[in-house]
């Protein structure tokens, strides 16, 4: 079954909701110096060609040319051959990118920056995209 593209809409309630759901203060503390990420998953394209060249020649430049303004310290790109079996997997890609904290990561993705990104995905991920956001926990 393709999932539908996630919408910046929803992306934007998906991040408002966290924010919005504030702990307790010494839970707020302790909550603000985990590293925080967004996990971006795309499944398998519709041309897996065409994303490709999409992705290394637009996409990911554009999103390097605002990872400052979004604050990101780290990036980590994968490309998923096959399942542990050796079969086609359902994920064709995964983006995981970190902030040093939840706030930073709340600000950046409320920058001009990441929502153009973000409204880029419509342009590529053909097969539908999970983006998730989370804090570390080892």
């Amino acid at each position: 079954m393709q999932r539908p593209l996630l919408s910046f809409a929803a992306l934007a309630t998906l991040a408002l909701g966290a924010a919005c759901s504030k702990p307790a203060p010494q839970q707020q503390q302790a909550a603000a110096a985990v590293q925080s990420g967004v996990i971006v998953l795309y499944n398998q394209p519709k041309d897996t060609a065409a994303f490709e060249k999409y992705y290394a020649e637009k996409h990911v430049p554009l999103f390097a040319s605002h990872a400052q303004e979004i604050g990101v310290t780290r990036v980590e790109l994968v490309k998923f051959a096959a399942t542990i079996d050796g079969q086609r997997p359902t994920l064709y890609r995964m983006a995981d990118l970190r902030w040093e904290s939840r706030a930073a990561l709340e600000k950046g993705i409320a920058t001009p920056g990441f929502k153009a990104v973000a409204a880029d995905l419509a342009n590529f991920a053909t097969g539908g995209v999970t983006v998730l956001i989370g804090g570390k926990t080892n």
